[in-house]
C-alpha cells in the first residue's frame, strides 16, 4: 500500500493483493527479506502507464523521494537479513514461505492461462459477434500542431502559424482553445547533507560499538555499531528527499556499511574484545579439564607432565576465538587430533615455521604416532578449534 507493488503483483498473477501484503510483511519482520524484495520491486517496476522506473531515474541523476525511500527500504532489509544469517530457524521459515508464495503465484497464473485457452475454442464455435451499431461521426475541422518544425529539426514558436503540419489525431478535444503554458521554475537545491550524514554515521558507529565493547563479543559490537551507522545513512537519505540533498557518496557509503555488517555477522561469537595470554600445564589427569578457552589472544596447552593410563584414552578440548593455539604433547604418546580452523593455518610436527598455508574452512583429522623407537604409553584425543588464527601442535623436546 506504500508504492503499489503488491497491487501490481495481484493484477499480474490474478491474486488478492492482501496475500502479497501479508507475506511481504511477515518476511520483513522475520529476516528482512520482504523489505529487500519490496525495495527492489519499487525501484525496477515502473508505474502503470510510465516507461521509466525509479531506478533509471536515480541513475540518470534525478534523485527524488520515492527512489531514495526504495533504496532505504532495501538497505534496511539487507541489514536485517545479514544479522539473521546465523539463525537457521528464521532463515528456513523465510525460505519455506517464499517457496509457498512462489508456488501460489505460478498456480494462479497457470490457472488463468488455462481458463483463457479453454474459452478460446468455445468462442470459435459460436462465431464472432455482430458489429455494434455506432452513430455516424461528427464532422470536425482539422486542428494542427501549433509549434512548427524549422529546418534544423527543432520545434518552437517562430512567430508564424505555418510549417509542417503534424500532431495528434483530429478529434473533438483538438477544438479546445489552447491554454497558455506557465513556465515552471526549477526548485532551488537545498543545502548539502552528505557530509553531516557521514559525520553522524561515524558518531553512531563509535557510540554503538563503545557501549557494547566490554559486554559483548567483537562481532556483536561491530554489528551494533554498523547497524547504527546504517540507520543514520538511511535517515539522512530520507530527510534529503524532503529537505536538502545528498550525493552518490552517501549511497556508496551505505552499501559499504552493509557489506561490513555482513562481515561482522560472519565473525565467530567466541572472538572477544580483549587480548590475553593463557598457559595451562596440568600436572596429572585429575587436574586436566575437559575444556580450555581463550576469546582473543594466545593459548598454550602443555601436556608433557601427564601420566596417561594405557587402558583408556584421555580426552580434552581447547578453543581460541582469534589468535594462536599451541599444544605441546609428549614424545611417547599417540595423539588423535581433530582440528577445525575457520580462517588460518594448521602446523603439525615436522613442518617448518615458514610453511604457512592460510585457508578458510580448514578441517583435519590425523593421528600422530610416537617417535621411532619410543613405545606408546597412552593415547590423547584432542579437539582443537580456532576461529581466526593458527593451530600449532608440536612434540616436547627429548
Amino acid at each position: 500500500m506504500v508504492a503499489g507493488v503488491c497491487g501490481g503483483l495481484g493484477r499480474c498473477f490474478d491474486l488478492d493483493p492482501v496475500i502479497f501484503r501479508v507475506v511481504l510483511g511477515v518476511l520483513a519482520v522475520t529476516g528482512g527479506l520482504g523489505l529487500i524484495v519490496y525495495g527492489f520491486a519499487w525501484l525496477l517496476i515502473p508505474l502503470e502507464g510510465e516507461e521509466d522506473n525509479e531506478g533509471r531515474r536515480l541513475l540518470s541523476g534525478r534523485v527524488e523521494g520515492p527512489a531514495l525511500t526504495a533504496v532505504l527500504c532495501a538497505l534496511v532489509g539487507c541489514g536485517l537479513f545479514l544479522s539473521m544469517l546465523n539463525n537457521s530457524a528464521v532463515m528456513s521459515f523465510a525460505l519455506m514461505l517464499t517457496l509457498a508464495i512462489a508456488g501460489a503465484t505460478y498456480w494462479s497464473a497457470h490457472r488463468h492461462r488455462t481458463e483463457g485457452e479453454e474459452a478460446a475454442p468455445t468462442a470459435q464455435k459460436t462465431g464472432p459477434a455482430p458489429p455494434e451499431t455506432k452513430a455516424p461521426p461528427v464532422p470536425v475541422t482539422p486542428s494542427w500542431w501549433r509549434d512548427p518544425i524549422v529546418k534544423d529539426g527543432t520545434t518552437g514558436p517562430m512567430g508564424v502559424e505555418t510549417g509542417y503540419l503534424w500532431g495528434p489525431d483530429d478529434g473533438p478535444e483538438d477544438r479546445r482553445e489552447s491554454t497558455p503554458r506557465i513556465p515552471v521554475r526549477p526548485a532551488k537545491p537545498g543545502p548539502p547533507l552528505g557530509g553531516w550524514t557521514f559525520l553522524l554515521a561515524l558518531v553512531a558507529f563509535s557510540l554503538g560499538t563503545g557501549l557494547a565493547w566490554h559486554h559483548q563479543p567483537l562481532g556483536t559490537c561491530l554489528e551494533i555499531g554498523l547497524a547504527c551507522a546504517l540507520g543514520v545513512f538511511g535517515t539522512g537519505m530520507a530527510v534529503s528527499s524532503l529537505y536538502g540533498r545528498t550525493g552518490g557518496g552517501t549511497v556508496v557509503a551505505a552499501v559499504l556499511t552493509a557489506a561490513l555488517l555482513s562481515g561482522a555477522a560472519a565473525l565467530p561469537k567466541s572472538v572477544s574484545t580483549d587480548w590475553s595470554r593463557s598457559t595451562w600445564h596440568p600436572a596429572n589427569t585429575a587436574a586436566l579439564r575437559g575444556d580450555y578457552r581463550v576469546g582473543s589472544g594466545v593459548g598454550l596447552l602443555d601436556l608433557t607432565g601427564l601420566a596417561l593410563p594405557k587402558d583408556a584414552p584421555v580426552r580434552t578440548r581447547a578453543e581460541v576465538g582469534a589468535g594462536r593455539l599451541k599444544v605441546v604433547i609428549p614424545e611417547d604418546v599417540r595423539a588423535e587430533l581433530t582440528i577445525d580452523v575457520g580462517v588460518g593455518d594448521i602446523r603439525l610436527p615436522g613442518e617448518g615455521r615458514d610453511d604457512v598455508d592460510v585457508k578458510p574452512g580448514q578441517k583435519k583429522r590425523t593421528t600422530l604416532e610416537p617417535r621411532a623407537g619410543k613405545p606408546s604409553r597412552g593415547t590423547l584425543e584432542l579437539q582443537l578449534k580456532v576461529g581466526l588464527g593458527q593451530v600449532e601442535v608440536r612434540r616436547a623436546a627429548a
